[in-house]
């Protein structure tokens, strides 16, 4: 990695980077069988947890520039996962995670269906904005600004919104997401369910009502 300025580093001294979480773990109950191992309830899988157990030592609500989308087919939820582009117009709801940067190579791998333990070469991704691990879903790494000093990163697809087809996202996982968003406290349930019912894949399949009932439920 370059570290010829400290701006290119992986966070301040203290090793520390905002993880940028738009899907499932905004939630942090969800987020903590990433990092502590275990198995979600009602999920297939269960997680090998991060090297480091501590649970992040902040989480903030954050808008990103670019566009929420469903696509593909998720075995775990039944129904369309949540992809980022930052490429696109509009703006994204999410949590950013104050972690460890071996947290968060830790997390990426277990999005990516890999084995943690191995620590990821931020160079790239911090000197040019993107770094494509693999083809697949949730391997390709986003430098999407800064906060406090630190990097804010997350992970998302290699393709763009307009480049795969879209998939309407089941009941479950959209009521997820809209606990997650509430939970961070910075929009109300109106302002959730009109960002989710407005998203590819949802949108004229979804609406404000139904996505607000799912909230009541």
């Amino acid at each position: 990695m370059d570290n010829s300025s400290p701006a290119l580093r992986p966070g301040r001294p203290d090793g520390l980077v905002w993880y940028a979480a738009y899907g499932s773990n905004m939630h942090v109950d969800r987020l903590a069988h990433y990092i502590r191992g275990g198995r979600p309830p009602g999920a297939a899988r269960t997680y090998p947890g991060c090297r480091d157990r501590q649970l992040p030592a902040l989480s903030v609500p954050l808008e990103l520039p670019g566009a929420l989308y469903f696509a593909t087919r998720s075995p775990v939820w039944r129904g369309g996962r949540a992809f980022y582009d930052p490429g696109a117009d509009g703006r994204v709801l999410a949590r950013a995670h104050l972690i460890s940067t071996g947290q968060f190579a830790d997390i990426a791998a277990q999005e990516m269906y890999r084995d943690p333990g191995a620590d990821l070469d931020l160079g790239e991704v911090l000197r040019t904005g993107r770094a494509t691990l693999g083809e697949g879903r949730y391997e390709t790494l986003v430098h999407a600004g800064w906060l406090e000093g630190r990097p804010v990163l997350t992970f998302t697809a290699p393709w763009r919104m307009d480049e795969v087809d879209w998939t309407a996202p089941s009941a479950a996982y959209l009521r997820h997401l809209a606990e997650g968003l509430r939970e961070a406290g910075a929009w109300d349930d109106r302002a959730v369910t009109a960002y989710l019912a407005a998203c590819p894949g949802t949108a004229g399949l979804w609406t404000e009502g139904a996505v607000a009932q799912l909230l009541a439920e």
